[in-house]
C-alpha cells in the first residue's frame, strides 16, 4: 500500500487511530457476544448494495431489542462508512465492518438498550480461487432458528469450523443444523445445481440472511433455464450436484471445484458472477 499509515477507526462518529481504541472490561460484545455486525464492500467510493445491508441491520437491531439511534438513517451510516474509507491511504476495494453493540454495563440483563458503534476498514485484493475444496464440519451444529440468520458477534462455530478447514487443507467447511441438514458455510451461503434446479438452504435452516444470497436468488429467478428452491438440503445432495458455489459479500460468488471425491464444473457459477459484478457496478 505504499507509505505506512496507522489504521483509522470510526468510533461513534469520531475518527481515531486503531492504537487509541480501547474496549472496557464491561464491553458487552466481549463479555456476552451482545453485538451485531454488518460487513459491506466499498468499491470506487460506492457502498455495494448498501440499502439491502442497511435494512438487514435495522431488522437485526430490532430483533435483538437494541435501541436504534435517531441519527441511524440510511444516509447517515453510509456517510460514516465513506468517511472512514477516505482515511485509508490507498486502495480501490475495501472490506468495511460496522460493529454495533449494547453499551457497557449489566450482567445478562443490560443496564439499557442504547448502543455504540465502531467502523473499521481494510483494503482487499480478493480473486476467486480456481480450485476450491470443501467438506462437512460435524463437531458442532448450527441451530435452525431465526436468531442464526442474524450476524451476531458470537461466531464461535464459524471459528472452530475455519480452524478445522485449515488443519485439513480445505478452503471452507459446510455447517449443518441440528437436524443434520446443510445450513451454510463458514463465511457465506451455499447453492447446489442439479440439472435445471438450483437449491439453497431456506432461512429456517439456520443460515445467515445473506445479501449476496438474496441478489443471486433474484438473478436466478430471471433465468428461464433454472428453477430456484429455498429448501432443506441433505449433505448427500452435495455429492450428487453438478455444480456448487458459495456466496459472500466480499467475493460475490466462489465456485466450488471439489467435495470429497466429487469434482464439479463451474460454468453456471461463473456466469452468475458476471451478472452479479455488473449489478454491483450499475445497481
Amino acid at each position: 500500500m505504499g507509505l505506512n499509515k496507522e489504521q483509522m477507526l470510526n468510533y461513534n462518529g469520531t475518527l481515531i487511530s486503531s492504537s487509541d481504541f480501547k474496549l472496557s472490561n464491561e464491553n458487552r460484545a466481549f463479555k456476552y457476544g451482545d453485538g451485531i455486525f454488518e460487513t459491506v464492500k466499498v468499491q470506487n467510493n460506492k457502498v455495494i448494495f448498501w440499502e439491502d445491508h442497511y435494512f438487514r441491520l435495522m431488522a437485526s437491531m430490532r430483533m435483538l431489542r437494541m435501541k436504534i439511534p435517531m441519527e441511524f438513517t440510511l444516509e447517515f451510516l453510509e456517510q460514516e462508512i465513506l468517511k472512514t474509507v477516505k482515511e485509508q491511504l490507498n486502495g480501490y476495494i475495501f472490506r468495511v465492518r460496522l460493529n454495533i453493540y449494547r453499551k457497557d454495563g449489566g450482567l445478562y440483563t443490560p443496564k439499557n438498550n442504547e448502543v455504540d458503534y465502531v467502523i473499521d476498514v481494510k483494503e482487499i485484493n480478493h480473486k476467486p480461487k480456481l480450485t476450491y475444496e470443501i467438506d462437512l464440519y460435524k463437531d458442532f451444529y448450527n441451530y435452525s432458528g431465526l436468531l442464526s440468520t442474524v450476524k451476531t458477534t458470537n461466531r464461535l462455530l464459524n471459528t472452530l469450523a475455519s480452524i478445522f478447514a485449515k488443519e485439513n487443507d480445505l478452503d471452507n467447511c459446510v455447517l449443518l443444523n441440528e437436524r443434520k441438514n446443510v445450513a451454510e458455510v463458514t463465511n457465506g451461503n451455499i447453492f447446489l445445481i442439479k440439472e435445471n434446479i438450483i437449491k439453497t438452504p431456506s432461512l429456517t435452516e439456520g443460515c445467515i440472511k445473506g445479501i449476496t444470497r438474496k441478489k443471486v436468488i433474484e438473478i436466478i429467478k430471471k433465468y428461464n433455464d433454472f428453477t430456484i428452491e429455498e429448501t432443506e438440503i441433505s449433505p448427500f445432495e452435495i455429492q450428487k450436484a453438478d455444480e456448487v458455489f458459495i456466496t459472500n459479500t466480499i467475493y460475490g460468488i466462489q465456485p466450488v471445484t471439489k467435495y470429497r471425491k466429487k469434482e464439479f464444473t463451474t460454468e453456471i457459477g461463473n456466469k452468475l458472477q458476471k451478472t452479479l459484478n455488473f449489478q454491483q457496478i450499475t445497481g
